[in-house]
């Protein structure tokens, strides 16, 4: 009998979205927790806040389009240099043994915000 590796999925997930699988590991990536909603229905395995941008860089980018690029840039170069960069990134290679996980985010921009850049940055690192 021989063993499948099975690799779960990486993928993006809004906190504010009504439809939520039911399994997975969940880690929140934003610095500040999403407003109006509950610890229990957010059912988050990890808040990531170290990994977040900056304060300073999240206020900055304040999530305006035409800053999206050098905000990428920006963030990207904080992850380099953040020591908690590390430890996410074994976790989640180690999550992903096992389960799906998702990197749960509140901004309502789907496509230019933080988790987006992370999400790029992981699976550069990962796959």
């Amino acid at each position: 009998m021989f063993e499948v590796n099975r690799m779960g999925k990486l993928s993006l997930l809004r906190i504010y979205d009504k439809e939520q699988p039911a399994t997975g590991y969940r880690i929140l990536v934003d610095r500040l927790w999403p407003r109006g909603v509950k610890k229990e229905r957010a059912r988050i395995d990890l808040w990531s806040k170290e990994t977040a941008p900056s304060t300073e860089l999240r206020k900055w980018f304040n999530h305006e389009d035409d800053k999206y690029p050098a905000f990428k840039e920006k963030y990207t170069a904080e992850l380099n240099d953040n020591q908690a960069t590390e430890e996410l990134v074994n976790l989640v290679k180690q999550k992903l043994q096992q389960d799906d996980v998702y990197l749960i985010y509140g901004a309502k921009n789907q496509t230019h915000n933080e988790a987006v850049v992370l999400l790029d940055y992981l699976r550069d690192l990962i796959e």
